[in-house]
């Protein structure tokens, strides 16, 4: 039987390494490209088929997305800091709010997001995004992190139920929030990742339809 795809603490630790960018790697450390490449290159495999057996999971359940964009592990002359993809429904393909997930060096994310770079293409408006906003003051939302677009993703959130004053009274019109639920490397394998992760997105989904509302 073929063994299901997890996350673990050794994916997080080849994203991190001392340089990203080639040009710094011949410089410094020249007879490390070609390992790093090769590390790269296996747990970002390992990533994609995580994602595609976390959709496949979505499917058997009747939720059904359009194919996820899985960010590969490197642009040309840079390897990723962390490996990144997302989900839409059908149909909103071309619009910015998306159901994320990112693992870094550090932890691995589950949220709500607004991708920010298909912003100007995107018929939702932030204004409309943030629909989901006035739902979180449901108790089921209460320790679910919340934390702003401009925040780095190695920062500790707050929870929705840290957050002072009330959710419809702090936002910022030139930011977005996110909403979710993080996992820390030295946790990953204490969970079944694939079973956490649709979990999650099962759990943000009517958040996320909302979000897609005009």
């Amino acid at each position: 039987m073929k063994k299901q795809p997890a996350l673990s603490a050794a994916h997080c630790q080849v994203l991190q390494q001392p340089f990203y960018q080639f040009a710094q790697m011949k410089q410094f450390a020249p007879d490390s490209i070609e390992g790093v490449k090769a590390q790269y290159r296996a747990a970002w495999t390992d990533w994609r088929d995580f994602v595609l057996a976390v959709q496949a999971a979505l499917a058997a359940q009747g939720i059904v997305f359009a194919a996820p964009h899985i960010e590969r592990w490197c642009n040309g002359w840079q390897v990723r800091a962390h490996f990144f993809a997302f989900f839409k429904l059908p149909g909103f393909e071309r619009d910015a709010p998306i159901l994320s997930l990112i693992l870094n060096r550090q932890r691995f994310t589950v949220s709500l997001d607004w991708h920010a770079y298909k912003a100007a293409q995107s018929h939702i408006s932030l204004a409309q995004y943030h629909q989901w906003l006035d739902q979180i003051g449901q108790p089921q939302w209460a320790d679910w992190d919340l934390w702003r677009g401009k925040d780095s993703e190695y920062a500790e959130h707050k929870t929705v139920a840290a957050w002072q004053p009330a959710p419809s009274e702090w936002r910022e019109p030139q930011d977005f929030y996110r909403i979710g639920r993080h996992l820390p490397r030295d946790e990953l394998a204490e969970h079944d990742t694939l079973a956490w992760t649709v979990a999650r997105l099962t759990d943000l989904l009517p958040l996320y339809r909302l979000s897609c509302q005009n």
